[in-house]
């Protein structure tokens, strides 16, 4: 609070009152009161303004500046009552009161939100669980029928990983509790995943070659090997149709981290879009050449990689080839890696 702005503020009481002294001196001389008593007059009441001024100014720049000083301090300015004193001074505690009423608003209105979100959240997990019964139905029954074609075979996979993401989505979106860290065996997460993927592999024709990945990480083997499947999908979904596409999945072991790559000669991602591929419903231009993309197959990965205390990253040259590395620190506690 600056006092140069104080001041300007009070200008049009400043004004109000010297023209009340304006008048009161040419009262005091029209009835002829002794020159030297009019100048002390003077002086005690331009001392006395001079004085209130001050003091109701050094009365609120404490509470101002402690208000503003703290609101910059906070990352969620909402809590900034948490950290004054409660005024004492009636005009402060106005405003204290009504950024309490407005905090008090708000957390009511965030909180019915969130009972709104955590509502929706949980119908659309048990939907989604509930579609999955019967579309593990129609998967056993095709492969147990031989006449079914592959392209029925292809689009029920489809389907089946869209669910997925939609699941995983809600849960990286909203809810840190739907995961459990444990120590879990990498060769086992990326095997799972290849078995999951096999027919569309075979169908074409991608060697998925494994080395060097018996490691055990700390994870959530689950979205993990969702974070696994939508890198793999991809890999086979931007094919380059040569005699020899392949996806190789190894480990490189430094001190305090491991590096999964996921590695894989396809069609690549041009160099405009390398920087864009995680961000929310992005396709790029491979993406719609293909018109079979959402965008959201990494955005979710990346969020869960986050929550999971992982890093994950992408590296590509256009024609040639593209790998994903995805860090996991030895620390079991997990943290963030810088």
């Amino acid at each position: 609070m600056k006092f140069s702005k104080y001041f300007m503020d009070k200008i049009f009481s400043f004004l109000i009152i010297f023209f009340n002294y304006f008048i009161i001196i040419l009262i005091l001389f029209a009835f002829k009161i002794d020159k030297l008593l009019i100048v002390v007059i003077s002086v005690i009441l331009i001392v006395t303004y001079i004085l209130v001024l001050l003091l109701d100014y050094y009365r609120k720049v404490h509470f101002y500046n402690d208000l503003v000083s703290n609101i910059e301090k906070l990352d969620k300015a909402y809590l900034v009552l948490e950290m004054i004193n409660t005024p004492d001074f009636y005009e402060e505690k106005l405003i204290y009161q009504v950024l309490y009423d407005i905090n008090k608003s708000m957390n009511e209105n965030i909180k019915s939100k969130i009972i709104q979100l955590d509502d929706f959240k949980e119908y659309v997990e048990m939907w989604i669980h509930e579609v999955k019964v019967p579309l593990a139905s129609l998967v056993l029954q095709l492969n147990n029928n031989d006449t079914s074609s592959n392209k029925t075979k292809k689009t029920l996979k489809r389907l089946e990983d869209y669910v997925d993401q939609v699941l995983y989505y809600v849960r990286s979106e909203n809810a840190e509790e739907d995961y459990y860290i444990k120590e879990v065996d990498l060769s086992k997460v990326i095997k799972s995943v290849g078995l999951k993927n096999m027919d569309d592999l075979l169908d074409r024709k991608i060697n998925y070659n494994v080395s060097n990945v018996n490691y055990k990480v700390y994870t959530d083997s689950k979205w993990l090997e969702f974070i696994l499947n939508q890198i793999i999908n991809n890999s086979i979904k931007y094919k380059k149709n040569s005699n020899n596409d392949y996806i190789n999945i190894y480990v490189d072991d430094y001190n305090e981290k491991l590096v999964l790559v996921i590695e894989d000669n396809g069609i690549g991602i041009p160099s405009y879009d390398i920087k864009q591929v995680f961000n929310k419903t992005f396709t790029g231009s491979n993406g719609r050449d293909k018109n079979t993309s959402t965008g959201m197959g990494l955005y979710i990965a990346k969020n869960l990689c986050k929550k999971l205390g992982h890093l994950i990253d992408i590296e590509s040259i256009e024609g040639e080839y593209t790998k994903v590395y995805i860090t996991f620190s030895k620390n079991k506690y997990y943290d963030v890696l810088k």
